[in-house]
């Protein structure tokens, strides 16, 4: 099976929210729902805190060149 996009398992996060927000489930139901929404906010925001080590920014200094800034160092 194709691994889901960030995008698609946010959209799934979503989703979820939007199914205990409506107040149609029963408790139970919810509950397990909210759970695993948990669990996949937990693997998501470790994904993005994996990308943000990722991006570097590129600032061009007057002289023309171009020097890479980590991310990490931005903060």
């Amino acid at each position: 099976m194709d691994q889901l996009s960030f995008e698609e398992r946010l959209d799934g996060i979503r989703e979820i929210s939007d199914q205990i927000e409506s107040g149609k489930l029963p408790l139970e139901e919810s509950v397990k729902k909210f759970e695993s929404g948990m669990q996949m906010l937990s693997t998501l925001e470790k994904e993005l805190q994996e990308m943000k080590r990722k991006i570097t920014l590129l600032q061009e200094k007057a002289d023309g060149s171009v020097e890479e800034t980590p991310a990490e160092d931005l903060s």
